[in-house]
């Protein structure tokens, strides 16, 4: 199982990490806490304090088209807020 699907990169998120040193990931729905904090903590090579994690459900959306209404769904997905210990930070825009 892949723990760690993306990283959240979003100007909230961004202001989190430099003030609060959290940082949001998307991970899969089936993922707990501990799997995780083991995760961060082996990909990143930091020291996790703390997980807090969110469930979010699909939304109904439509869309009007030539050819008439389409009806779907957003995907449903679960976020992790991860604080990390103190002078430890984790650089997304290393790799690019």
């Amino acid at each position: 199982m892949n723990i760690l699907i993306k990283p959240v990169v979003t100007e909230k998120m961004t202001a989190q990490g430099e003030t609060l040193n959290r940082y949001g990931f998307i991970v899969d729905k089936r993922a707990n806490k501990l799997q995780i904090k083991n995760a961060i903590e082996d990909l990143y090579g930091v020291t996790v304090e703390n997980v807090n994690t969110m469930r979010y459900g699909g939304k109904k959306r439509n869309r009007y088209t030539r050819s008439g209404i389409q009806a779907g769904r957003t995907n449903s997905y679960k976020k992790a807020i991860v604080t990390l210990a103190e002078g430890d930070t984790i650089d997304f825009y290393s790799n690019i």
